[in-house]
């Protein structure tokens, strides 16, 4: 348990020390990706995978089944493919991309480290002891890993006049949103109904979670629609990515605690 601790603060430690080498980087130009920022991101990735193995070893099974555990393997993806992306040479590199998302992963872990988040890990409930609850669960968080990127690039599109780089932007935000919309599908949507069909005897119930999942679902599809079909490149589809990541948010945090369901043990 102690070397759980000092993995999990130890990873919170390095994500904010990135983000404080990020802040002079935001502010060096040219824009170029440094080197310490990104590898510190992964080595809090790395510490906090290694937490949840830890934690998997203990209760017999994959660690992915509480809300403390779902935030630190959330805030982990977010910092692989922030990392990915800083790495990266095909997209445009936007260092308040890395920023954005780095803050945002350093918030997930201040919430899970804060006092009203369980951190004892106890061993799941039958209902949760599934193969398909764990690519529900791994699937969903991927794609709002890759929803938390296209957010932080939306509100910056919203937030530039330059058409050059609303371009760029829009290019990220598409580019983000087009990967993690299949994985969110997969888990979120197909992976979750079989295991709810398996855990519960129906595949879909209107749980809360269901419900605003499927919220966040189509708007998210409402974009994609937008950006493909429409073709716009305007604040239109911007603004529905950040509504998509408000209902993502919503989806974990406010159902659990203001929408109690058949989730609500997650």
């Amino acid at each position: 348990m102690i070397v759980d601790t000092w993995l999990a603060n130890g990873a919170f430690a390095a994500l904010l020390a990135s983000a404080a080498l990020q802040v002079f980087f935001l502010f060096k130009r040219p824009a170029k990706p440094d080197a310490v920022a990104p590898a510190l991101m992964l080595a809090s990735a790395a510490a906090l995978l290694a937490v949840i193995a830890m934690r998997s070893v203990r209760i017999g099974f994959i660690a992915l089944t509480s809300t403390y555990e779902s935030l630190a393997f959330w805030a982990a993806v977010v910092c692989v493919v922030s990392f990915i992306y800083s790495r990266q040479r095909r997209l445009p590199y936007r260092p308040g991309v890395v920023f954005g998302a780095t803050m945002l992963s350093v918030v997930l872990l201040a919430v899970a480290s804060s006092p009203l988040i369980p951190k004892e890990a106890l061993p799941p409930i039958p209902a949760l002891r599934s193969g398909w609850l764990i690519l529900h669960v791994s699937f969903t968080f991927v794609g709002e890993a890759f929803f938390v990127v296209s957010f932080v690039t939306a509100l910056i599109f919203l937030s530039v006049k330059d058409g050059d780089r609303r371009l760029e932007l829009d290019r990220l935000t598409y580019t983000a949103i087009a990967v993690g919309y299949p994985f969110f599908t997969a888990g979120a949507l197909v992976f979750g109904a079989i295991w709810a069909e398996q855990a519960w005897g129906r595949w879909w119930s209107w749980d809360p979670k269901e419900t605003w999942a499927l919220v966040t679902w189509l708007v998210y599809t409402a974009y994609l629609h937008l950006r493909l079909v429409m073709r716009r490149k305007d604040a239109v589809p911007s603004l529905l990515a950040v509504v998509g990541f408000i209902c993502t948010a919503f989806t974990f945090f406010g159902v659990n605690y203001l929408l109690p369901g058949l989730h609500s043990y997650g």
